[in-house]
């Protein structure tokens, strides 16, 4: 499907992606949503294991913008999320110690059940990969009123005609830093209930959750989070990295067995490290940029940077 000259065309249904949408789509823009993978979710990622979902991108998501606890309360009515701990570990080089911070909230049938709610009414395309913009805006041959990236800059980059110097720029302003995110399952519980721990100067581990209890069914499952060093070296071959990143998480626990199932997943561009002024990009040539890296990585940061995109879009089209 092309689009046509009145519509805005959003690349990437994240939730920097679907939260500048439907402001469009609530303001009565056209608009097109369009996402390279089968399904929404972005870094909120989840995937099925024997029928149960673990979250693979975000860990957890904090909640500060009272905006965005409207948000997260809709969720909570609609039985997609639910608090989990406001405490946390800490493993470092004086031992383990509970390091109390903001309550973080996790989603029962994991996080990218939030993204596909938000995006319930629009129109959503999967499968549907984009491979250019040209000044006008032009997306892949077809003119439209305006176009929105909401992905790392390093992939809109990618995208983007060297005429759109504005947006290039931008791109290249950002800098980001890679992660693996492991999923092991084990054969039973062997662990005291952690919830989470964070994992300072370690060589391989920045992050654990106990999986079963973010997502309340206590299921023997652990995700481990790695550091970009380790990460940096294992982009070519991730799956390559899953004995290392297994002998870590049970050393570091003290886990007597091996688990029986580990998957490893690759994010290239896991966390921001530089962040642009304001909380998106638009530009005189109708390319817009949003996302996390327009705010502390954090969830909260790429919904209010696509919300308030999409809410720029629909004042420059009035």
């Amino acid at each position: 499907m092309a689009a046509d000259r009145g519509q805005v065309v959003v690349v990437g249904a994240g939730i920097a992606g679907v939260a500048c949408a439907a402001e469009l789509h609530r303001a009565g823009v056209p608009v097109q949503l369009r996402e390279r993978g089968r399904v929404p979710g972005g870094r909120m990622a989840s995937r099925r294991f024997d029928g149960r979902p673990a979250d693979l991108g975000a860990a957890y998501l904090t909640v500060s913008d009272p905006d965005f606890a409207a948000v997260v309360e809709r969720w909570r009515a609609a039985g997609l999320v639910r608090e989990w701990t406001d405490t946390f570990l800490a493993y470092g080089a004086d031992g383990r110690r509970e390091v109390p911070g903001p309550m973080r909230w996790a989603a029962p049938r994991g996080l990218r059940s939030l993204v596909e709610h938000l995006a319930r009414d629009l129109p959503v395309a999967v499968d549907r990969l984009v491979l250019g913009v040209e000044p006008g805006p032009v997306v892949d041959g077809s003119p439209c009123a305006a176009v929105a990236l909401a992905m790392p800059g390093p992939q809109a980059a990618l995208l983007l005609d060297p005429a759109l110097a504005a947006a290039t720029r931008a791109t290249q302003a950002q800098r980001w830093s890679p992660s693996l995110a492991a999923v092991l399952r084990f054969p039973e519980r062997r662990w005291p209930r952690f919830r989470g721990a964070f994992v300072n100067d370690h060589p391989v581990l920045n992050l654990v959750c106990d999986d079963g209890d973010r997502r309340g069914d206590d299921a023997p499952v652990l995700v481990a989070h790695t550091t970009p060093g380790f990460a940096a070296g294992h982009l070519a071959q991730p799956t390559a990295a899953g004995p290392a990143v297994e002998q870590a998480v049970r050393d570091l626990l003290g886990l007597p067995e091996p688990a029986e199932l580990v998957h490893v997943h690759r994010w290239t561009y896991a966390k921001p490290t530089a962040r642009p002024e304001g909380t998106y990009h638009l530009d005189a040539d109708g390319v817009g940029l949003a996302g996390d890296a327009f705010g502390p990585p954090r969830v909260q940061s790429a919904w209010r940077s696509g919300r308030d995109l999409g809410r720029a879009l629909v004042e420059r089209l009035r």
